[in-house]
């Protein structure tokens, strides 16, 4: 899950996908929280959440008072559900079906999964395979084991140390991709594997 360009500079430093962890476990989560959880300084949470936030993988709200004082700013992931849906990440999913739409129709022999599993979860796929490429991957998908592969890992040497927080930080974050995409597909894990290199995700149908 390297890379620095497109949607995953925005967690391309460990320190964000900390915050990205804590934040996807307990939603509404508080700067002076997430400070005090990774012992970061308050400004630069800030500075990490504003990336994440246009990245579009948490979303803000403001919390609603009812004694006196400052309003707080709470941060929850962003799960694609109608509480939590970032509109950056729906314009994402929006603008990855329509290339995908396009290709298919330059390119018909390219659309077989629409047969195989139908519009709305090709869309997803498209979503989803759009998100991955700018993250830096070569995704192969088998839209008909429902599989997307990954292999190899850049984390199994680069990050061995952080590997887990980091798998389980992108799989939050490519559930919410595909639920921004609206359609059937749902992560359900990773295939287990001997060879740490290996990372084949599986999806499942709701």
């Amino acid at each position: 899950m390297a890379g620095t360009s497109g949607t995953y500079s925005a967690i391309s430093s460990f320190s964000r996908v900390e915050i990205l962890h804590l934040i996807q476990e307990r939603p509404r989560r508080t700067i002076a929280e997430l400070a005090e959880a990774t012992g970061l300084h308050a400004n630069t949470v800030r500075e990490h959440l504003d990336r994440l936030t246009e990245g579009g993988h948490i979303v803000r709200e403001t919390e609603h008072r009812t004694t006196r004082g400052r309003p707080r700013v709470l941060y929850s992931a962003a799960t694609g559900e109608a509480e939590a849906s970032s509109p950056i990440a729906r314009r994402k999913a929006r603008e990855a079906a329509e290339r995908g739409d396009i290709m298919r129709r330059v390119m018909p022999w390219t659309g077989s999964s629409v047969n195989e599993i139908g519009t709305d979860a090709t869309h997803q796929l498209d979503a989803i395979v759009d998100h991955l490429s700018e993250s830096g991957f070569d995704p192969l998908v088998d839209d008909k084991e429902l599989t997307i592969d990954l292999t190899p890992c850049p984390h199994a040497t680069a990050q061995a140390g952080h590997r887990a927080t980091l798998c389980s930080v992108h799989l939050g974050i490519m559930q919410g991709v595909l639920t921004e995409a609206r359609g059937p597909l749902l992560i359900d894990g990773m295939r287990s594997s001997c060879n740490p290199e290996e990372c084949v995700v599986q999806l499942t149908t709701r």
